[in-house]
């Protein structure tokens, strides 16, 4: 199958796209402390414990259960290392740009969320949790998938793309990336408002306030890229010898995932107060 070069490399500037707010964002920071003045030797211990901390912590969250059980709805078809990390790092990419847009909001807007708009974000996640597993079950991804990645394999005569990051976004097609990129997206709602109010609660400077959230957000791409590696280790090894082992890891993952969701549903409708006239919420 021959694949088209200008597709594959606007698949490969996606992640790319997506990230300009954050880099113009950074950037924007730099040159209005001065680079200097960042570096400074009594500003660098500052810098460490942000850069430290928020490392430390983006990583821990992504480990969060309704992390875990949305990506595993996705990686659990997955038969390869690079592929899995690939997924990760998107992932991670997709959360980051939500939660950094969000959380300027609040730092830098002083924008309050109410109730109900914060319950709703929660519940976007809930419903997403619930549909992949549904997919999942009923074989739709497979087919969806199987539908939208690029055949193998290459003609002999057919040169690679240049580079291998282009060469793995042609490899896996649009859809499968796109997928954890949205996921990611849509996952970052839930969480946006309580990681912007503990830092704003912690960092008052709204320079350092918005760096914590950029290397906050690096930190949970780096911990989502070795969790999704780690998942596709049993698939890597199965591979086709063993496809009643995969076949019931695709069908944990989706019902593990829909029962989470609809207890999420149940959480935030119901004892959130979502569904009723007096929402209640407190971000966490």
């Amino acid at each position: 199958m021959n694949i088209n070069p200008h597709s594959s490399l606007a698949c490969a500037c996606v992640p790319g796209i997506l990230a300009l707010p954050v880099h113009t964002a950074m950037l924007a920071a730099i040159a209005s402390e001065g680079l200097p003045h960042i570096l400074s030797p009594e500003k660098l211990g500052t810098f460490f414990l942000v850069a430290g901390l928020g490392l430390v912590l983006g990583m821990r969250h992504s480990t969060d259960a309704d992390h875990v059980v949305a990506i595993s709805t996705i990686v659990t078809r997955q038969r390869g290392l690079r592929g899995a990390a690939l997924i990760g790092s998107l992932w991670g990419l997709g959360h980051t740009v939500t939660i950094f847009i969000v959380g300027c909001l609040i730092i830098l807007g002083g924008i309050v969320i109410p109730p109900r708009i914060g319950l709703s974000m929660e519940f976007c996640v809930a419903l997403m949790l619930i549909l992949l597993g549904i997919l999942n079950l009923t074989g739709v991804m497979a087919r969806i998938v199987a539908r939208l990645t690029p055949a193998g394999p290459r003609d002999p005569g057919h040169h690679a793309p240049a580079g291998r990051m282009q060469s793995t976004v042609s490899q896996h097609g649009f859809y499968h990336l796109l997928r954890p990129l949205v996921v990611g997206l849509v996952h970052g709602l839930a969480g946006s408002a309580a990681i912007a109010l503990l830092v704003l609660s912690t960092i008052h400077n709204p320079f350092w306030a918005v760096l914590y959230l950029i290397i906050f957000g690096a930190g949970t791409m780096l911990g989502m890229m070795c969790m999704t590696a780690a998942m596709a280790v049993p698939m890597t090894y199965a591979g086709d010898r063993l496809p009643l082992v995969s076949r019931y890891l695709v069908v944990a993952s989706g019902l593990v995932s829909v029962c989470f969701g609809t207890f999420l549903v149940y959480q935030l409708g119901y004892v959130g107060g979502l569904f009723t006239s007096h929402p209640h919420w407190t971000p966490q």
